[in-house]
């Protein structure tokens, strides 16, 4: 590193976040610039969480028993996550737990597996049977434009090593 240079390293990698935020740490108005980071990396990730979303949302009910109530506790339960710091850095979309639907707290997991699907009731009543859901729904937004959201969060993490790169001359 050059002498008078930024006080960090500005590779766009794991290792590059972490040296990220240990410079926005240096700085007095710390606390924004973590969150404006944080907001701008959320944001690159909304247009895969919307995706998914739908991804679910498509899911046909007719004939399964699962209401538009199931779906939508789950579109609800999926947006973008940013950790900055602590045993895990990064940015990546989940699929959050849904305890409060039907008792049913894995239903993202359950409806997006390959196989098996899950065990239900009919009705409430015996006899119990399996329900299958559309296979890989949260996986398949993801897996042609990887690329794409890795780029936006990339950028993301750049534009924010340029402010604190400017704030440094």
């Amino acid at each position: 590193m050059a002498a008078g240079g930024p006080p960090f390293d500005l590779q766009v990698t794991a290792e590059g976040l972490d040296s990220l935020v240990r410079a926005i740490r240096r700085e007095e108005d710390g606390k924004a610039l973590r969150k404006d980071l944080a907001k701008n990396m959320r944001d690159a990730l909304r247009p895969g969480a919307a995706l998914a979303k739908s991804g679910i949302m498509a899911m046909p009910s007719a004939g399964t028993g699962m209401g538009a109530g199931l779906r939508a506790g789950i579109a609800k339960k999926i947006r973008p996550e940013v950790k900055l710091g602590g045993r895990w850095t990064g940015a990546r979309v989940k699929a959050f737990k849904t305890p409060g639907l039907r008792g049913f707290a894995n239903a993202p997991k359950r409806t997006n597996r390959r196989s098996g699907g899950w065990r239900t009731l009919t009705y409430g009543r015996e006899p119990w049977r399996t329900q299958t859901g559309k296979r890989l729904w949260f996986d398949e937004p993801f897996q042609n434009d990887s690329a794409a959201y890795m780029a936006a969060v990339h950028e993301a993490m750049e534009d924010m090593a340029r402010r604190l790169a400017a704030r440094g001359r």
